[in-house]
């Protein structure tokens, strides 16, 4: 009887923790959104700027998952499967993301590719311009969701071992086919967890992308920062409004998540 209260009241503290935290904010964002018509809540996420943003943010998100997906591949590969010098520095550096503030990270590219830079004169010769541009969202979007790949992938290599892989090239198999063929049905749901947990940091990152954009509406502005102006310009309906697409988004992707998470357990039976 004991026991049962207990869990009833961790239960109970569970629910009203996530209500309150998380449940009650989203709800609200969307009730705001809608408060002052449907008609304005469209006009508000058609707006040209509104588009724009939302256009640049999927943009970065797909480039973004794109090469953390093929390096974390590449990665959590050659860090279970193989030995060779540096890899428990190369381990340490796929979690320098995780460590380092998204700020801190803007302002190293700023240090890098800004007028300030070492490398700005080169850039320059080039006519090629990262800070304050869509090239420096991307590398700052791709730098904060480094890890999210290779961190899913490489327990699961490494709890797989290098058996089936050594058995494969021993009759024959060349790496790609093995990959394909032994490798990748193991890790195939490991895989979409990441790129999952990739897509929705990509989606929602602020800091690293604020320092290095300019905040040039209509160019270099994320749906994030475009919600940030709105809400500076006392936009309150539109800046909820615009954010409702997010938490749309969101929820999608934590119900993709969760079919994700229980395909695994079902085949973990």
């Amino acid at each position: 009887m004991k026991e049962k209260i207990i869990k009833w009241l961790l239960i109970l503290l569970g629910a009203a923790f996530l209500g309150i935290m998380l449940v009650l904010p989203l709800a609200t964002v969307l009730v705001y959104a809608l408060r002052q018509g449907f008609e304005v809540f469209i006009q508000a996420v058609t707006d040209d700027y509104s588009v724009k943003a939302l256009k640049l943010t999927l943009f970065t998100t797909v480039i973004s998952v794109a090469v953390n997906t093929l390096f974390g591949v590449f990665a959590a590969w050659a860090i279970s499967k193989f030995q060779f010098r540096g890899k428990q520095v190369l381990t340490a550096l796929i979690d320098i993301p995780f460590s380092i503030s998204p700020i801190i990270a803007g302002l190293v590219f700023i240090l890098v590719f800004g007028r300030i830079g070492w490398a700005y004169p080169l850039l320059e010769t080039w006519n090629i311009k990262i800070v304050f541009a869509v090239p420096g969202i991307v590398l700052a979007t791709i730098f904060v969701t480094f890890p999210f790949v290779s961190r899913e992938l490489i327990p699961l290599m490494q709890a797989q071992g290098s058996d089936e892989e050594e058995a494969a090239a021993l009759m024959g198999a060349k790496g790609l086919l093995i990959f394909r063929k032994v490798t990748f049905p193991h890790i195939k749901w490991g895989l979409l967890y990441g790129i999952i947990l990739c897509t929705a940091r990509a989606l929602g990152e602020f800091g690293a992308v604020s320092v290095v954009s300019g905040h040039l509406r209509g160019k270099t502005n994320t749906l994030p920062l475009h919600v940030e102006i709105l809400f500076n310009e006392f936009k309150l309906t539109a800046a909820f409004a615009v954010s409702s697409i997010l938490v749309l988004i969101a929820v999608l992707i934590l119900i993709l998540r969760n079919i994700v998470e229980s395909r695994v357990k079902q085949e973990e039976r």
